[in-house]
């Protein structure tokens, strides 16, 4: 699969795509509260567009760990004015990242072209919702809630466990109406993972080539780099979150959500250089 239909805008996936990250929230991990306005938010998606971004993901509800939950009402009020704006004033593809039917539903009415789910359409209601906008959906695994996901996540092997989920949720989409041309998945990194388990995922992130799925990958700035930098802050995870991402397309994800565009883009022009180099030689 090399183009994906977002709506009305043609997403190609045959080179890496950055999916720039929008946090409309005052309490992300890394950048909570600093897009909270409508306005801070539309001048954020023009940078993020600006410096290389296909795909602007905007995201009301923050899923780190420990995270709250908010209202129905509050996740549309928050996402919705930001996604009619950009729709308006930006030729980018926009991406709502919720788990919540009615938010799937009026962002898609207002110009969004793809729906980012950390909880893979497990919401009741949200097969249907997501069905019924057309769009194209990604699929992510998470071992837990929010909430908790981070307390001992265990596996008994990690990559058979994701094989079973996604091939469930691919098969619980089909059955929705969503074809699996419309399915990208997401192996959730550091959502219910350990370090070890997200450096076995990365180092092996082909693995889930076999789905015949676009990958959809998020490493930026996580806490598993923080770890390996030994203890980093969220702002000084920069090198780490560029060469986790080239790594990442190296081993086949072809949509990197990241909040670094610029950085990324030019670090992924090296490795998509390498990567049609071996094309040619096939």
């Amino acid at each position: 699969m090399t183009v994906l239909q977002c709506g009305a805008r043609k997403l190609d996936l045959s080179h890496p795509v950055l999916m720039g990250i929008l946090n409309v929230t005052p309490d992300s991990f890394s950048d909570g509260g600093r897009y909270f306005s409508r306005e801070a938010a539309l001048v954020q998606a023009r940078r993020l567009y600006a410096e290389g971004a296909g795909i602007i993901d905007v995201g009301a509800e923050s899923t780190r760990p420990g995270a709250q939950a908010v209202s129905v009402q509050e996740e549309l009020d928050r996402t919705l004015p930001v996604v009619e704006a950009i729709a308006r004033e930006i030729d980018v593809i926009i991406s709502v990242d919720t788990s919540t039917p009615e938010v799937m539903r009026e962002a898609a009415a207002l110009g969004a072209g793809f729906i980012n789910d950390v909880r893979a359409l497990r919401r009741p209601g949200a097969l249907v919702a997501a069905a019924a906008t057309g769009l194209p959906v990604c699929l992510m695994h998470m071992q837990g809630e929010p909430g908790i996901m981070q307390q001992r996540p265990h596996y008994a092997d990690i990559f058979s466990e994701l094989d079973a989920f996604f091939a469930e949720r691919i098969a619980a989409c089909a059955s929705a109406g969503i074809a699996i041309e419309k399915v990208v998945l997401d192996p959730g990194f550091g959502f219910g993972k350990s370090l070890d388990h997200n450096l076995a995922l990365l180092n092996r992130l082909e693995h889930f080539s076999a789905f015949a799925c676009p990958l959809l990958v998020g490493l930026s700035r996580k806490s598993m780099l923080g770890t390996l930098l030994g203890g980093a802050a969220a702002d000084q995870r920069l090198h780490a979150s560029t060469a986790a991402a080239v790594v990442a397309v190296m081993h086949g994800a072809g949509i990197v959500r990241v909040h670094d565009v610029r950085a990324t883009h030019e670090a992924l022009a090296v490795a998509t250089a390498l990567l049609e180099r071996q094309d040619k030689k096939k």
